[in-house]
């Protein structure tokens, strides 16, 4: 009897020494790893988080790929920009991964001057920028390039959902005043010029108030305006013209403002149905200019072919959809239109990327998320996603079951 009491009360003790194990698992998830345990979070910011990692992953093999030729022919190492890319990949995991653990609340706080700071940093580049390609776009602080225009996008969607998230609760002069930050920040941007991402933040804006219920009449109104400022900054700016004829007819000056275009429709032309197969693309090695970055796209769509394309859009009509769902499951004004704008940028930029590699928009500079060569655009890029998934992580049922859990409110 002895010997089964004693076998029971090691067996208890074991039992015991497991829940604790489990436990103490389950606290340095909680409190260490992530700001919500894996299995709490919504199916929705698993797949989400799963299809970010996957997209950024994929992103570097598709620049090596589009990048190898160029960099052993001008920096006599084949993982030249892949090495750099990695460094910025790291670094911006490391912001996504900071940026979960961040209660939206504290986000939309850290906003408006936030987005301050960078609208100056815009204005800057009028004076202390770098020219390149006919656009201002750069500011050069010792070894590195900031493009502010960049990395503002994520700022723009917070404050812009905090000013419409409550539009009918605020006064007019603070309506006013926002408004006419967010008019600066695009003027300031077409004077760079770079029309495609003063387009880009406009559809943005245009996106978070009409999800927000904002009568559509000033929407309209709105938009209509935006147009006709486009087409001013077109009128009067040379170099923009040449894009924009490029694009209606680019075999008129193969040679010259046509010629992005043109190499950019052969490649996607090459890749047929299936593709030359990956790391074999022709366009890449002399002919296609900008490979890396704003037509990284038609590399993609020669190696892989028409079926690639259509799974790449494919993709993207999923983080569309899931973008959508996370929207709706939102449980306040607030984070719904963080998500609706986190996922307008990176499909709508995605899109915008497809449409001018294909000659559907006027050659402009604007790089694809996640795969596009280039730090500020990936750390842009990477904190937007942490915000959509932030926003998933918040609609999580366990925070109304459990008020005291102090997870989601660090």
């Amino acid at each position: 009897m002895s010997n089964i009491s004693n076998s029971k009360i090691n067996s208890n003790t074991r039992r015991k020494h497991s829940h604790e194990s489990k436990d103490y698992l389950g606290n340095l998830i909680k409190n260490k790893i992530l700001p919500l345990p894996w299995s709490f979070w919504p199916k929705e910011g698993r797949l989400i988080m799963g299809l970010i990692a996957f997209w950024s992953i994929s992103g570097i093999f598709i620049l090596g790929s589009a990048s190898w030729w160029v960099a052993i022919r001008e920096m006599g190492e084949g993982a030249y920009y892949i090495k750099r890319q990695l460094i910025w990949l790291i670094a911006s995991w490391s912001i996504f991964y900071l940026a979960i653990n961040i209660n939206l609340k504290n986000w939309l706080r850290l906003s408006g001057p936030c987005l301050l700071i960078s609208m100056v940093l815009i204005a800057s580049t009028s004076f202390f920028g770098s020219t390149v390609n006919g656009s201002t776009r750069w500011l050069v602080i010792g070894p590195i390039q900031i493009q502010p225009s960049e990395l503002i996008k994520p700022f723009i969607i917070l404050q812009s959902a905090k000013l419409f998230g409550q539009w009918e609760r605020i006064n007019s002069e603070k309506k006013i005043f926002w408004l006419t930050i967010f008019a600066s920040i695009i003027l300031l941007i077409i004077k760079q010029p770079n029309l495609s991402t003063a387009a880009l933040i406009g559809i943005l804006l245009w996106m978070i108030a009409l999800a927000s219920g904002i009568n559509f009449r000033y929407l309209f109104n709105t938009a209509i305006s935006g147009f006709f400022i486009g087409s001013i900054s077109i009128f009067f700016n040379s170099y923009q013209q040449s894009r924009v004829m490029s694009f209606i007819n680019p075999w008129k000056d193969p040679q010259g403002s046509g010629y992005q275009l043109i190499q950019s429709l052969y490649a996607i032309g090459s890749g047929g149905l299936f593709g030359e197969g990956y790391g074999l693309s022709m366009q890449k090695l002399q002919y296609l200019p900008y490979r890396s970055t704003d037509f990284i796209f038609a590399v993609f769509a020669e190696e892989f072919g028409f079926f690639g394309s259509i799974l790449l859009l494919s993709f993207l009509l999923v983080v569309a959809y899931l973008t959508l769902k996370i929207s709706l499951n939102c449980r306040n004004n607030y984070s719904k239109l963080i998500a609706i704008g986190s996922g307008t940028i990176l499909v709508g930029q995605s899109i915008m990327h497809i449409a001018v590699s294909s000659g559907a928009m006027p050659t402009t500079g604007l790089p694809f998320p996640l795969i596009s060569y280039g730090g500020n655009s990936l750390i842009s890029s990477l904190l937007i996603a942490a915000l959509l998934v932030r926003s998933s992580i918040e609609s999580s049922d366990l925070l109304f079951k459990n008020p005291s859990n102090r997870l989601l409110n660090r």
